[in-house]
């Protein structure tokens, strides 16, 4: 397969960025990110190498669950902008090259939303069987509720008509049915809506509880006898209408049960999964200085189709959650990365960015994200990744990592003008404060951790390999050493990645491989010689990470 084939699979090696318009960057100076701000800071984006945004919602909201809890699944929120801006946006973007995917929140409505408000007042409503309701007292459902500090049940009363409705997550945000053929038709026409403004797809939130019937009434629920019959419609309106949009799918749970989401070996379901697994497996590796439970993690992934793909990330929106490990297990991470009660939340993760957990070490962090880049699958930052930001614990639960972006060491982190207390959020203190980490200082720096994404990324893209090929765990003797090889085409790329402090000497064979063939660094200036039987040695230091192609007599591959 030629590289020109792949354009239609561009998510395959996307660098996916994602930022909540609201934090980003505020330029109205009313102390609220807004599109006109992030269509100033595209650029950045652009120079960073992104190639795909993901907007968190900007939907209008109550503002209970940052923006989650939407009152219009068709508008904009008007202290944000417009649908104007947002186009501006979109083909301000796409000019840099990067398409736009947004947030797709269709589980649950605000309780504000007009269809919920018309479905409280009477059981006779036309909008009533829009959301799921029980006319006899639930049971203790306790175990099932996701914010278990907020709620204690799945089930609220409505006390005008008497029953009960159905929130898996806060009870302002009441679950749709989506046993409901209008429901359904609803929300392809939300997808349709947002295809046509020129989006590339859509990052679905909560796609179990989406699929969920549980609650519904039997009669009805055979309605819907087959939730991924109806995730396959939504991937093929998805294809229809936009040619090569994705859908990259929230789905927290064992690999088996991910593996339907994708639709199985047919792949026509959801294009993208985050792999959080893999992640959890990551920090539980940090915290050890042993790559095992990570290479466990990686080699447990079920076969997947050519048309989906894992997505990659060291942290994403929500808290860091470790719910896959065992008691056990999380108790070391907590140990390691987060050992104070207000860097935990639920007992299950952390508030908390990397550098921070990493007490700063510069060589930690960029070993940490040349890792993260190197695994198989698409890499997802968060915004201020790129720059090491760290997080506020005096903002509540996952409000910690959701504060304003660092542009500059002035006032607010050069995000607004306003005054300090008109912002979303309070602005990172300390020594992840503004003054020690922003964008505009970095820039200026060819040894800042900006500069390194900047090159990172540059090496990713000229990588197929590590978005589309093969993916094989080198043996060698260390613990605390990542080997792998990443092969596509006529492509090879060794990762080498070191958890543990002190260097080391990792000696390797490459099967296929001889006198022929060299190793030249992709991030460093360097090379090495193979022997006949494509066996060397390579050095390592304490945290360090090394990128090697594999290079042949005669090859045309750029270095």
């Amino acid at each position: 397969m030629r590289i020109t084939d792949t354009a239609d699979l561009w998510w395959k090696n996307a660098v996916v960025y994602c930022l909540d318009v609201e934090t980003y960057m505020d330029w109205n100076g009313d102390g609220i990110g807004d599109f006109a701000g992030l269509a100033q800071r595209i650029e950045h984006l652009a120079d960073l190498g992104v190639t795909c945004l993901w907007l968190m919602p900007f939907y209008p909201t109550t503002e209970r669950d940052d923006g989650y809890d939407i009152t219009d699944f068709y508008g904009v929120d008007p202290r944000l902008g417009t649908h104007g801006d947002l186009v501006e946006v979109i083909r301000t973007a796409k000019d840099r090259g990067m398409r736009v995917i947004v947030d797709l929140v269709v589980n649950h409505t605000s309780d504000k939303h007009p269809w919920f408000q018309a479905a409280r007042r009477s059981k006779d409503d036309p909008f009533r069987d829009f959301y799921v309701w029980r006319s006899d007292p639930p049971p203790d459902t306790s175990a099932q509720v996701v914010f278990p500090d907020k709620e204690d049940s799945i089930w609220e009363l409505e006390e005008k008509t008497g029953e009960w409705y159905l929130h898996k997550f806060y009870k302002t945000q009441p679950d749709l049915n989506v046993a409901n053929p209008r429901v359904r038709d609803e929300i392809a026409k939300v997808i349709g809506f947002w295809l046509q403004l020129g989006l590339d797809g859509f990052r679905v939130d909560a796609v179990p509880f989406l699929l969920e019937t549980e609650g519904i009434d039997p009669a009805e629920a055979e309605r819907f006898p087959d939730p991924h019959e109806y995730l396959r419609a939504l991937r093929s309106l998805v294809d229809r209408r936009s040619g090569d949009g994705v859908l990259l799918g929230e789905v927290n749970l064992p690999h088996d049960q991910q593996a339907e989401f994708f639709g199985g070996t047919d792949g026509d379901e959801l294009t993208m999964q985050f792999d959080f697994i893999a992640m959890q497996a990551m920090y539980l590796s940090l915290a050890r200085a042993d790559v095992a439970p990570l290479v466990d993690a990686l080699t447990a992934r079920p076969a997947t189709s050519p048309d989906n793909q894992w997505g990659t990330f060291v942290r994403n929106h929500d808290e860091l959650t470790l719910d896959k490990l065992s008691d056990d297990e999380r108790a070391e991470v907590f140990g390691a990365f987060g050992p104070d009660p207000d860097m935990q939340v639920y007992d299950r993760g952390l508030t908390r960015r990397l550098p921070p957990m990493l007490a700063g070490d510069p060589r930690r962090i960029r070993m940490v994200y040349s890792l993260m880049f190197s695994l198989p699958g698409t890499p997802v930052l968060f915004y201020g990744e790129e720059i090491g930001m760290g997080e506020n614990l005096a903002a509540e639960g996952r409000l910690a990592v959701r504060t304003p972006m660092q542009w500059t060491a002035g006032r607010n982190g050069g995000f607004s003008s306003a005054a300090p207390g008109k912002l979303p959020g309070p602005v990172v203190e300390g020594g992840f404060a503004p003054e020690f980490v922003n964008v505009a200082d970095q820039r200026r720096d060819p040894d800042s951790l900006l500069s390194f994404m900047k090159l990172l990324i540059r090496r990713y893209r000229e990588c197929p390999e590590l978005g589309w090929g093969e993916y094989e765990v080198l043996g060698q003797p260390h613990p605390e050493v990542l080997a792998s090889l990443s092969s596509w085409d006529d492509g090879a790329l060794v990762a080498l990645h070191n958890l543990g402090p002190e260097p080391r000497t990792v000696p390797l064979v490459l099967a296929g491989c001889g006198s022929t063939h060299r190793l030249e660094d992709l991030l460093t200036v360097g090379s090495a010689a193979l022997a006949d039987d494509g066996s060397v040695e390579l050095a390592l230091e304490g945290y360090g990470h090394r990128w090697l192609r594999v290079v042949a007599e005669g090859s045309r591959r750029l270095l």
